[in-house]
């Protein structure tokens, strides 16, 4: 599956509807941006039982800033509507897809049983 452009508008639904969504908060102008936008979709072909997003926060200010992103590129992962990864700077293929398996292999029972302990 090719990436998708999500807005504040249609975000939640995406990130909530969706089993595991992957977001990369991105601008035209950034070099980081633009070296990680062609391993960004080169992964979505690769998973098409992801969703693969990506977030212009140029045109997105409110999203992005609701979100807290200070640094761009920024890779979200979110697994049944929860935030399971943040980090900010470009990840190379091999580092994105064990993010990827890492992220399809979590116990998402036993995570939300230990978050409801905590």
């Amino acid at each position: 599956m090719a990436s998708i452009a999500v807005t504040a508008e249609n975000f939640g639904d995406t990130i909530k509807d969706n089993g595991i969504v992957f977001v990369d908060f991105w601008a035209a102008w950034c070099g980081p941006c633009r070296m990680f936008a062609p391993v960004f979709e080169q992964v979505s072909e690769s998973h098409p039982d992801a969703v693969f997003a990506k977030v212009d926060t140029d045109a997105e200010q409110a999203l992005a800033g609701g979100l807290e992103i200070t640094s761009i590129p920024t890779l979200m992962a979110f697994r049944d509507g929860y935030l399971v990864f943040r980090q900010p700077g470009a990840l190379n293929k091999a580092s994105f897809e064990d993010l990827v398996q890492q992220v399809k292999a979590l116990d998402m029972e036993k995570l939300l049983a230990e978050a409801e302990k905590s």
